[in-house]
């Protein structure tokens, strides 16, 4: 089982020069998972290039947390078609390579 490396919401909101109250609106939207530490909560560093998409999207393009949930999810329906299309394409190679 592959362990989870975690980072640092608030030294992400300082680096990034934005209120840790935006981490947390995320996180109420769904759009961020959150680990509470005593001092700190903590983000998978899995999530942090999602995360910085996010903040970029919200605070450059001023698009709300509405607009990034629908964002997120049109991007993950457009990775899973694309998956779906590479998976036909070599079905369709295997089938062309057996006439």
């Amino acid at each position: 089982m592959e362990e989870r490396m975690f980072f640092s919401g608030k030294a992400f909101c300082t680096h990034h020069h934005i209120e840790i109250s935006f981490l947390h609106s995320l996180h109420d939207y769904g759009l961020l998972e959150v680990t509470s530490s005593e001092e700190d909560f903590l983000l998978p560093q899995d999530q942090l290039d999602a995360l910085e998409k996010m903040v970029r999207l919200h605070f450059d393009l001023n698009i709300n947390l509405e607009g990034i949930d629908a964002i997120y999810n049109l991007l993950h329906r457009v990775e899973d078609l694309q998956r779906e299309v590479s998976t036909l394409r070599n079905q369709l190679r295997g089938f062309e390579a057996g006439t």
